[in-house]
């Protein structure tokens, strides 16, 4: 009986060993592989990527190798309780090292790269949704691992099931304000009326700042009062809002001034008009602006401001030209496109609207460089230091719009965060397209489409063009009489400031203050006494 097992015995052990042999060679081996020659391979790599998911992936990837081939030896042999109880250790082992490396790729590779591609998008859900799906995924994953691994001991999970439902049932109901606070705060992320910063007023007539949408609250910073308050989802999700920064961030301020019948009312409404046109940071045809703007606002205090003011304007100017030149180029190629689709595009209409669409790449300041991956050629959009190009206009211009002395510290960052934001995603929008005019075979009939949808997103949402109806109005509403029989005119003042969002929501009422005090300045060198601002 004894010489019948000895045999049975050795080509066990002789399998067992030869199973050990295997693991350890074939973990030099991968050790090799991933940490030698994928390693030296992937950091020729442009961007990171490869080489960041090879890094966490690296020692789980070898561990699960070395444990699954354990695993397999383990279930070639004969079954007992020793050999089942290191065959669960390792069945445990295996799914901790495979949740492990999940969750390691899951927020080092996908979370991190998403979110740099999230900041450079015009949605706000991303910046907060993200964050809770860094700190929820994680949880549930290990939570599945948790399972999987007391199911391998052989652990009844019925009870557990039943218990947790019940658990769930019970906390759902108990906390059914807080989950209604979170899938408010999802749809209003999701269907958002507003953006980060943008400037709301509330039902109760407050102004007020938005700074964060939560999982259960929404902050908003109050300026008048310098605090912060915070409104549940659901309460701010039922409330009747008016976003004053959109679609716009210029802001309407409308006013009054009374002045005394015996003065010229036309001389009056027209220098009035004049003072609030002249001023720097309302809004009107630059041109005319920039023809009055030393005529008025000679205080000591605002000399400053007007000599920037200035250059900022005339740097505006210059972006505005550039945009009409753009789009008159995107108009342009869109009539090539239409005429030259009908019957499908040659080659030589092919390399003519490529052409064109060069042109207007220069003109914002890209250029198409090509680059060599994977025995093809790719051609990528970089920058050029091309003075004059839109990039470099942009940044002159807002470079001069932060030197404004009224500015406070975070309004410089952010009025540079967004411009270059609104660069990279013209940049993007650019790449795109010049992607489907470079390989036009897929859908040659809708290139135009998309070059009218790039035109459309540069009047619209890169800098919308100042228009007719910003101009300022000043209206005669009709006459007031005081105590003593004075007579007054009451005159409205309509303008526009260019950007709510600064200087924490008050720019409109400082802007509105100097023009007061200009206009009683102005009226006041007239000899005209007993002016009354209401």
């Amino acid at each position: 009986m004894l010489n019948k097992l000895l045999p049975f015995e050795t080509n066990t052990w002789a399998f067992v060993l030869s199973s050990l042999l295997i693991t350890f060679v074939g973990g030099i081996l991968l050790y090799v592989i991933l940490f030698y020659v994928l390693r030296s391979l992937f950091r020729k790599f442009e961007r990171d990527i490869a080489l960041v998911t090879l890094n966490v992936s690296a020692y789980p990837a070898l561990a699960t190798f070395v444990l699954g081939v354990l695993k397999l030896t383990f279930e070639s042999l004969p079954s007992g309780a020793v050999i089942d109880s290191f065959e669960n250790i390792i069945t445990a082992g295996i799914i901790i090292s495979i949740s492990y490396w999940i969750v390691q790729v899951f927020i080092e590779v996908f979370i991190y790269y998403l979110k740099q591609y999230t900041q450079q998008t015009e949605a706000m859900w991303d910046d907060v949704l993200l964050p809770l799906l860094e700190a929820v995924a994680p949880v549930v994953i290990y939570l599945i691992a948790a399972f999987l691994v007391l199911r391998s001991f052989g652990v009844d999970l019925t009870g557990i099931w039943v218990a947790l439902g019940g658990a769930t049932f019970v906390i759902g109901f108990a906390a059914q304000g807080i989950l209604a606070n979170f899938f408010s705060g999802v749809v209003l992320l999701i269907d958002t009326p507003f953006q980060f910063g943008d400037v709301l007023r509330l039902e109760d007539g407050s102004i007020a700042i938005l700074r964060k949408i939560g999982v259960r609250v929404t902050q908003l910073y109050v300026p008048d009062k310098h605090y912060n308050i915070y409104i549940p989802n659901s309460n701010l999700q039922s409330q009747n809002i008016i976003n004053l920064s959109r679609p716009t961030a210029y802001y309407h301020h409308s006013s009054q001034v009374e002045v005394l019948v015996k003065y010229d009312m036309y001389e009056a409404k027209q220098m009035i008009v004049k003072i609030i046109l002249s001023h720097p940071d309302t809004l009107g045809d630059i041109d005319k602006k920039l023809e009055i703007i030393d005529d008025y606002y000679q205080i000591d205090e605002l000399t400053e401001q007007q000599k920037i003011g200035k250059l900022r304007l005339i740097a505006e100017q210059e972006v505005n030209y550039k945009l009409e030149e753009i789009q008159i180029g995107l108009e342009t190629l869109v009539v090539t496109l239409q005429f030259a689709e009908k019957g499908g595009l040659t080659q030589d209409e092919i390399n003519n609207v490529q052409q064109e669409y060069k042109d207007i790449l220069a003109l914002i300041g890209l250029e198409a460089i090509a680059e060599a991956q994977n025995n093809r050629t790719i051609f990528n959009l970089q920058e050029i230091r091309v003075q004059d190009s839109l990039i470099e206009l942009v940044r002159e211009w807002y470079r001069i719009w932060i030197r404004d002395p009224n500015l406070l510290d975070n309004d410089s960052y952010m009025i540079s965060e967004e411009w270059e934001r609104k660069l990279n995603l013209i940049k993007r929008r650019s790449q795109r397209l010049y992607q489907k005019i470079s390989n036009p075979q897929t859908e040659e009939t809708r290139i135009d489409d998309y070059v009218m949808e790039l035109n459309k997103w540069v009047r619209e949402r890169f800098k919308e063009p100042r228009q007719k109806w910003q101009e300022p109005q000043v209206l005669i509403k009709g006459t007031n009489h005081s105590d003593d029989g004075i007579t007054y005119a009451e005159f409205k003042l309509n303008f526009f400031v260019d950007d709510i969002k600064l200087e924490n929501g008050r720019r409109g009422d400082r802007v509105s203050s100097q023009i007061y005090q200009e206009v009683l300045q102005y009226l006041k060198s007239k000899s005209v006494n007993d002016i009354n601002i209401a």
